[in-house]
This record gives structure tokens, C-alpha cells and sequence, in this order.
């Protein structure tokens, strides 16, 4: 049995380091949060170019209205956050309603800046690039801006559609709303704004350096296990499967890799087993075990 007296100085330590990983992904959230303002305010919204979601609702609102933006950001979000309190958890919507407050007041505090270029072009796609990095940053530290998010997931509970297909038709309907606000021109540039939002939140939140899951069935297991060891100082795990078919048992080999060692771990089965089963398929977070190589032979 162990004490309360044997645990205490553990506990602390663990809650120290809760609180540090707290404020490391406070102050990043805060800085997605200012990197969306600045594309907002110095790019975007000057050039009549939208977002998806409450942002684009917002812009379109407060052009109408010629209210700042920040009031919408909040009015429009705070229903959602609410609604999905029970859903998304006490954490995230807390930290999300932080994340919007803040970026209304951001946005209002920029926007006596002036725009840094007139070109639409421009415009559209160093604003797209630098509000995709902000959403991804909050997005990969538990945060959200954006409340269609989990008016889709309270909605794919209920419907056929996912979460992403939700967003995406919502999106839709804002982007195609723009060309009745502001004309079809700045419809096309919010458009391109958005795709390149889109692609930037992809490389943020899930990283740059693409990693692929690798699995091989061969009568060969130990010795392509030890080759992708020793050539790419990779670790493997040996698995027991079954065929479904055949009932005969199989030894399945399990190793992660990088995007640009694809072609040595296929060259390095071919050389061993013609016959083996291949199967490689993206993830996106790695963690733990050898996956930092040490060394390439």
C-alpha cells in the first residue's frame, strides 16, 4: 500500500508540469489567435476578402452594419459555445471562448492599421497563409475560433454527413454569400484565400514532416526486419495474424517510417521477398519509441 505522505512530492511535480504544459499551449493559442487578427485586419477584411465559418459571417455582417467585426466574432460564436458545452467539454469550450474574445479584441485593435497591399491576389494568399497558420496553431493546442465546428459535429450526430462534409457545405454557403455582399470578384479571392487556409491548418496542426505507417506480411519476417534495423535504424514490431481464408498463421511486421524512405523500404522487401504484402498509409503524430532514428546506413 502506498501512503499519502509517499505520493505527495510525485503530485506535485505532475501538477507542476500540467501547469507548464497549460501555459505553453495559452501563450501558443494566443499567438495563432494574433496571427488570425493580422490576417484579418491587414490583409482580408480591407480587400473585401472572407473566411469560412462565424469569421466570414462576421465580415459580411459588420460590412453591412459597419459595426467592428470583434462584436459579430463574439455575438455569433457564444450560442455555439454554449450548445456544445455538454459535447466538446469544461477544457475546450473555456479555452475556445478565450480564443474568441480575444480575437475580437485583436481585430478591433488592428484595424486603425493600414492594409499592407491593394493586390487582391496578394492579398488573398499571404492572408490565407497566415490565418491558416493561426487557426492550426489553435487548433493544435485544443482550441477553436470558430463555432460551425461544433454546430457540425452536434449535427453529424444526427445526420448522414461528417464532420468535415458539415463544415464544407457551411463554408459553401458563406463563401457564395460573399458574391451578393461584396461581387463575385471577391468571392473568387475569398475562395483562394480559403483553400490556402485550408492547406496551411493541415501543415500546422499535423506538422511538416509527413510519417507513414508500414505493414508487411512475409514467411521472411526476421530478415526484413532486421534489414529495415540495420539500413534504416528503424525499430519493428512482429505481429501474429491469421488468415481470414486460409487459417494459416502470418508474421506481420509494423515499423514507422518517413515520407522520403518509401522507396528504400520497398526496394529493401522487393530484394528480400518478391511475394510479400506491402501496405504503407499516412498518419499524421508520432510519439515514443524509435522513430527519431539515431542513424541511417
Amino acid at each position: 500500500m502506498v501512503t499519502a505522505e509517499q505520493t505527495e512530492f510525485p503530485k506535485k511535480q505532475h501538477q507542476g508540469l500540467k501547469f507548464y504544459q497549460y501555459v505553453i499551449r495559452a501563450l501558443l493559442i494566443a499567438i495563432g489567435v494574433t496571427l488570425e487578427a493580422v490576417a484579418l485586419e491587414i490583409f482580408l477584411v480591407p480587400n473585401k476578402i472572407i473566411d469560412g465559418g462565424v469569421v466570414g459571417i462576421s465580415i459580411m455582417v459588420g460590412h453591412l452594419s459597419g459595426w467592428p467585426i470583434g462584436v459579430f466574432l463574439v455575438v455569433i460564436n457564444l450560442p455555439f459555445f454554449i450548445i456544445g458545452y455538454k459535447q466538446m467539454g469544461k477544457t475546450f469550450t473555456i479555452t475556445s471562448a478565450c480564443g474568441v474574445t480575444l480575437l475580437a479584441f485583436l481585430t478591433t485593435l488592428f484595424t486603425p492599421i493600414p492594409r499592407f497591399t491593394d493586390d487582391l491576389l496578394l492579398a488573398a494568399v499571404f492572408g490565407g497563409i497566415i490565418m491558416g497558420i493561426g487557426v492550426g496553431l489553435v487548433i493544435r493546442n485544443g482550441g477553436s475560433s470558430d463555432g460551425t465546428e461544433i454546430l457540425a459535429v452536434l449535427f453529424n450526430q444526427k445526420s448522414p454527413f461528417s464532420v468535415g462534409e458539415i463544415v464544407l457545405f457551411v463554408n459553401i454557403f458563406i463563401l457564395g454569400s460573399a458574391g451578393f455582399v461584396f461581387g463575385w470578384n471577391y468571392a473568387m479571392y475569398s475562395l483562394i484565400a480559403y483553400f490556402i487556409a485550408f492547406k496551411m491548418i493541415d501543415i500546422t496542426s499535423e506538422g511538416l514532416e509527413s510519417s507513414k505507417a508500414v505493414w508487411i506480411i512475409s514467411d521472411s519476417h526476421e530478415e526484413i526486419g532486421d534489414a529495415l534495423n540495420d539500413r534504416l535504424g528503424r525499430g519493428v514490431t512482429y505481429l501474429n495474424g491469421e488468415g481470414a481464408y486460409t487459417g494459416n498463421n502470418k508474421n506481420v511486421i509494423f515499423t514507422v517510417i518517413s515520407r522520403l524512405e518509401e522507396a528504400k523500404v520497398k526496394n529493401i522487401v522487393d530484394s528480400i521477398d518478391k511475394s510479400a504484402f506491402l501496405a504503407i498509409s499516412d498518419i499524421h503524430d508520432v510519439k515514443g519509441g524509435r522513430f527519431k532514428k539515431r542513424s541511417i546506413h
